[in-house]
């Protein structure tokens, strides 16, 4: 039989954009620090749907109490999702990313860091935003500096911030992780969002806190003058949103390295320049962080096969000249109703369904 972690490997690689293999086996390394094998085993057996504990005893033919503790343990150090409902308390096995690697904020070390981007770079980022159905999306501010409206609510982060009563705040793991692993990054750190029992999740094991609607328009507000980029997760009932920079977050990352970033990411929107007022002052070029804006003959030039219409260039563009503009309805993307739905798409678009 299979190591027990090369078989959790292989289990979590059918999960979401998955875990490939690599020739020098880091990715068994970080699972080893990750998991101990008795936390490996239940985790190869339970669902990613949410499960009672008593249920998953019942089928593996367990004791309730000791599979209860184990999958609590689990939970605490960010290795399943665990959600509260009144009276009871279900479990979820979830994938390497998005999933276990952003639980480990908290936890994270130098060693655990390096090792992790090692990974990173070797092959995961090729995969992350590789597939037709992204994991994460890349949405306007506000549908203000949008063109042509209307903008969908899932489409408009201060609308997205307005829906949501439980909001939780925590650091960046992408940042976090470069920082640690010695890469230097002066954008702020305290600004990715989870929202619902997401955010509940944040808060009970100690990564996050949670903030009223007025603390995060002004994260989101800190967020534009900084030049990040808001990305929710692929679906219209958000649980997270990130806010993200081009050289630390690992999605945007991973959209870089694709040959048409604007198609991958699924944007609705693209920047459009007004030829006739721009004076060719380099400021659209310095916010983007998709490398998607150049200068020619002193004019700026939006390449549309890299845009993906956050609208950092459209907001501090000094005369205006700069539009966020909607796609052509025929090439307009809607996102799947939830997050089980956008794993399930792109589980099959991987063969692993």
């Amino acid at each position: 039989m299979r190591d027990v972690y090369e078989r959790l490997r292989a289990r979590l690689d059918e999960l979401a954009v998955g875990l490939p293999e690599t020739e020098n086996k880091i990715e068994i390394k970080l699972l080893k620090r990750l998991f101990s094998e008795a936390e490996a085993e239940l985790f190869m057996q339970l669902h990613p749907l949410l499960e009672a504990p008593d249920a998953v005893a019942h089928r593996l033919n367990r004791d309730a109490d000791e599979v209860a503790g184990l999958m609590e343990q689990m939970a605490q150090r960010g290795l399943i999702f665990r959600k509260r409902d009144e009276d009871r308390v279900r479990y979820a096995a979830i994938p390497y990313v998005v999933g276990i690697f952003e639980f480990q904020v908290r936890a994270m070390d130098a060693e655990f860091a390096r090792d992790n981007e090692e990974y990173f770079e070797k092959t995961l980022l090729q995969k992350l935003q590789s597939y037709k159905t992204p994991v994460m999306r890349t949405i306007p501010i506000n549908q203000q500096i949008v063109a042509d409206w209307p903008v969908a609510p899932y489409e408009d982060v201060l609308q997205i911030i307005d829906g949501h009563e439980k909001i939780a705040i925590t650091p960046c793991v992408c940042r976090t992780q470069t920082q640690l692993a010695g890469h230097d990054c002066d954008k702020p750190n305290d600004n990715c969002f989870s929202f619902g029992s997401h955010a509940d999740y944040y808060v009970e094991n100690g990564m996050g806190r949670y903030i009223s609607k007025e603390e995060a328009r002004q994260v989101v507000i800190r967020n534009e003058k900084a030049g990040l980029v808001m990305q929710p997760f692929n679906s219209q009932k958000i649980g997270g949103m990130c806010s993200c920079c081009g050289d630390c977050c690992g999605m945007l990352r991973s959209l870089k390295k694709q040959p048409n970033p604007a198609e991958a990411v699924q944007s609705n929107y693209y920047a459009r320049v007004d030829e006739a007022l721009c004076t060719g002052c380099e400021t659209c070029v310095d916010r983007c962080q998709m490398e998607a804006v150049e200068v020619v003959d002193g004019i700026s030039s939006v390449l549309l096969n890299r845009c993906i219409g956050c609208g950092l260039c459209v907001t501090t563009c000094p005369v205006e000249a700069i539009q966020l503009v909607k796609k052509d309805d025929d090439k307009l993307y809607e996102p799947p109703k939830s997050g089980v739905e956008t794993y399930m798409r792109i589980m099959q678009e991987r063969g692993k369904l």
